[in-house]
């Protein structure tokens, strides 16, 4: 254990889905143990339909050596066409910026990213434990204990809340913590198999349907990810959308796309029913303070920024990476948090507001698509150049520079 394990002692990561290893195996480099405790009692496979990183989270697991594998279980994704539901075209704009090895935006299968996150942790010898559901946190001499559902206790220098939307960890540092935010959209997709589609290679076309918002990635020449986007009020609770069958799912997809001019009632129809998704869609403001004490939260225990962003993975992971810097370059864990919050806040409140435009147009009624449609064009042309998307997709992390400059590196000496 070198200098920087010593001061801060073990890391109690509490999640195992994406921030969760991420972070783990950021802490490693900086010379961190941790071990992470997820209440699933397996690996989250099956979990969710796919998601998009993008290549500033690429950039974050390039500097932890960690991208190659979710490249390889991935598609390629370069490119970003919009229409409108009459099949006008809207614009287009890149989807990534290149890495230095060729790496851009790719997208997978939600189980699949976790699996080959969880996989990579192993790989470097970071416990993971399931069924580990946390119930309570306790400050003790020697730093905090976790104590989870049954019944067992876990102690370290200090506990990362990694544990998403529904964070027990967030609940715990702030009982008045922001609440998650319905959107009013349901999320719904899968995977269509067997399909003869002719469309551009390593380009996600995205329509704004008269009735609901619809995107397909191909993935190779007879598979094709999909996804919509359903309006839908007032927000149904899980039991409610498990009680929903495929089979009724695809029918009012199919009703809901009727006369627009693109091919989602085919890709919905050669669907299976196993690869179907249905999940509402959320917002999640940050908390006034991101840590309290021994605690620190990350991911989508901290801030949710909706699917429409793409960006929910990609933050995540820029946070874990983020944070073991931090703690490497200052001297203490209340120097160290707020140092990461500080990095992290202005970022992620800039991503939450251009999704929450985003999720507007997508419920948009005839007048707003109207508008839209007509001042749509204007608004991709102004962004088509790299330059503009630079502050989301090109953002870099110098995994290897100092927090706050040289001096911060004297003080972890």
């Amino acid at each position: 254990m070198n200098r920087v394990g010593q001061r801060y002692g073990r890391a109690l990561v509490i999640g195992g889905g994406i921030a969760g290893p991420v972070v783990a195996m950021a802490l490693q480099r900086v010379g961190i143990e941790s071990m992470v405790f997820e209440a699933a009692p397996g690996p989250s496979d099956g979990i969710g339909a796919f998601l998009t990183v993008a290549s500033n989270g690429l950039d974050a697991l390039q500097a932890i050596e960690a991208h190659r594998p979710v490249v390889a279980a991935g598609v390629r994704t370069e490119r970003m066409v919009l229409s409108s539901g009459r099949g006008k075209l809207l614009g287009a704009i890149d989807a990534g910026i290149p890495l230095t090895d060729g790496s851009t935006t790719t997208t997978l299968e939600r189980a699949r990213l976790f699996r080959v996150l969880h996989d990579e942790a192993l790989r470097r010898g970071i416990p993971i434990h399931h069924g580990k559901r946390l119930v309570e946190i306790e400050e003790i001499p020697s730093g905090v204990a976790a104590r989870f559902a049954d019944g067992g206790t876990a102690e370290g220098g200090f506990l990362v809340g990694a544990d998403g939307i529904r964070s027990t960890t967030r609940a715990v540092l702030d009982p008045g913590a922001p609440k998650p935010e319905y959107t009013g959209l349901l999320g719904l997709g899968g995977r269509a198999r067997r399909v003869n589609l002719e469309a551009e290679p390593f380009t996600f076309e995205m329509i704004f349907g008269s009735r609901a918002f619809f995107g397909f990635l191909p993935v190779d020449r007879s598979d094709v990810l999909w996804f919509a986007n359903l309006p839908l009020r007032p927000e149904p609770d899980r039991a409610a959308l498990e009680s929903v069958s495929p089979r009724t799912w695809k029918e009012r997809l199919v009703e809901a796309f009727a006369g627009d001019a693109f091919p989602a009632r085919d890709l919905i129809e050669a669907t299976q029913d196993d690869d179907l998704r249905a999940a509402t869609m959320h917002t999640l403001e940050p908390p006034a303070s991101w840590s309290r004490g021994r605690c620190v939260l990350i991911g989508d225990a901290a801030h949710v920024t909706s699917p429409s962003s793409g960006q929910g993975a990609s933050l995540a992971m820029e946070d874990g990476v983020e944070l073991a810097r931090c703690l490497r370059d200052r001297p203490d864990l209340h120097s160290a948090f707020s140092a990461y919050q500080e990095l992290r806040e202005g970022r992620v409140r800039r991503v939450l507001r251009a999704a929450r435009r985003v999720n507007s147009d997508k419920a948009a009624g005839p007048l707003g698509r109207a508008i839209r449609d007509a001042i749509m064009p204007v608004v991709m042309r102004h962004m088509a150049g790299p330059e503009r998307q630079l502050w989301l997709l090109g953002h870099h992390i110098d995994f290897t520079g100092a927090v706050g400059g040289p001096r911060a590196m004297l003080a972890a000496a």
